[in-house]
């Protein structure tokens, strides 16, 4: 998740300094989402048949080559290719097979009443290495320029630490103890992508996560450091000190996801903590100031993500334990293709000077969409700990 936040602070800034227009990025973000959703589908959904440790490794390895490609060409059509089938996140946010294997294995070591909660912790620490992942990629380009670095290089330099970072990560997951690996079948029935008992239910799970990020993708972090660069004249270490705070906001809110959990069920607080947040984002390009503006994206961080915890925690619950990696891993699979979709349309609304802040009330709309949908048909179904 450093990594994460590392990249995604100066990817768009990248591109656009190795001279692609917005409709080449935004074809470019697409296919780097589609490409982390077809190895997801390919490493999830094999994960607990051959080696959780294993799916970990190689999904590291393909960090490695997507870090070094942008560190070292200009080609278009050789960084596509690279972000297609290597491991980048635009937003900053989970992508590739990661989350949905180690929630996985953490799953099963834990009791259910303890599993949200250990999951908002894992929250947590994700979104605080992220902030400051976020935090290094500004302060580390910006501070190569001061010293007469070009900025294409300087960028260059942040994906040679994306690389190393990947390296780093590859040899903790080759670590792990055989803990991690998935226990023995519960049952014979014929299975479809590692699901059985449970295809209904996520696959209705799949449409709606579907739904939600493809809103999320109108403003994955990338374009949104690119619209403050662009309407405010923000530089990127602003950038990523914006971008700082809000993950350490959003991160320390997921804590507080459980408790209410506890109280009100899982679904209901995905539902009523988002509901708030998605007005917010409509605010946002409404403030007529850069601290006003970066005080309302603060204020949305503080409660965007307390659905996270409880989403990832609520999707393993009611399925069953050798589906878990399966199920987490086809959800997210889902959410990216949904976000994947987004950025061919966002790209061009964003070049435009009239219609650079549609994509936030498109992403709000739909969002609130979503909420309301996922209440509808999962209010019903609750997981054991609420039974």
């Amino acid at each position: 998740m450093f990594a994460y936040g590392l990249a995604s602070v100066v990817l768009v800034l990248h591109l656009s300094a190795s001279g692609f227009g917005e409709a080449r990025i935004g074809l470019l973000l697409t296919l780097t989402l589609l490409g982390d959703t077809a190895l997801s589908l390919v490493l999830t959904t094999r994960a607990d048949r051959f080696g959780r440790r294993r799916m970990l490794v190689a999904s590291a390895a393909l960090m490695v080559v997507a870090g070094a490609a942008f560190a070292t060409t200009g080609s278009f059509l050789l960084l596509v290719l690279a972000a297609t089938v290597g491991v980048v996140s635009p937003s900053g946010n989970e992508v590739g097979p990661f989350l949905p294997i180690e929630q996985a294995a953490l799953s099963q070591e834990l009791a259910p009443e303890r599993r949200t909660g250990a999951f908002a912790w894992y929250q947590l620490t994700g979104a605080l290495a992220t902030a400051v992942g976020a935090l290094a990629g500004g302060a580390i380009a910006e501070g190569l320029q001061r010293a007469g670095t070009g900025a294409l290089a300087s960028y260059r330099l942040v994906f040679a630490a994306y690389a190393a970072t990947g390296v780093a990560l590859a040899f903790a997951s080759s670590r792990l103890s055989p803990a991690v690996e998935a226990p023995a079948p519960t049952r014979t029935a014929r299975a479809t992508l590692g699901l059985h008992r449970s295809r209904g239910v996520v696959a209705r799970l799949s449409a709606l996560f579907a739904v939600d990020a493809f809103a999320g993708g109108f403003v994955v972090q990338s374009f949104v450091a690119w619209w403050f660069h662009e309407k405010f004249g923000a530089g990127p270490a602003l950038l990523g000190a914006i971008f700082f705070g809000a993950n350490v906001v959003a991160g320390i809110s997921a804590l507080s996801a459980a408790a209410i959990a506890r109280r009100v069920g899982l679904v209901n607080t995905m539902v009523f903590t988002h509901l708030p947040s998605n007005v917010l984002l409509v605010l946002v390009p409404l403030m007529p100031t850069l601290p006003l503006a970066i005080g309302v994206l603060i204020l949305r961080f503080s409660i965007s993500q307390m659905d996270v915890p409880t989403r990832q925690s609520y999707t393993v619950a009611v399925v069953d334990p050798d589906e878990r990696s399966s199920a987490a891993g086809v959800t997210g699979i889902a959410r990216t293709v949904g976000a994947a979709l987004a950025p061919l349309a966002a790209g061009p609304l964003y070049a435009s000077a009239a219609l650079a802040s549609v994509p936030f009330f498109v992403a709000g709309g739909l969002k609130i969409v979503y909420d309301l949908a996922l209440w509808r048909s999962f209010r019903r179904l609750r997981p054991p700990e609420e039974g």
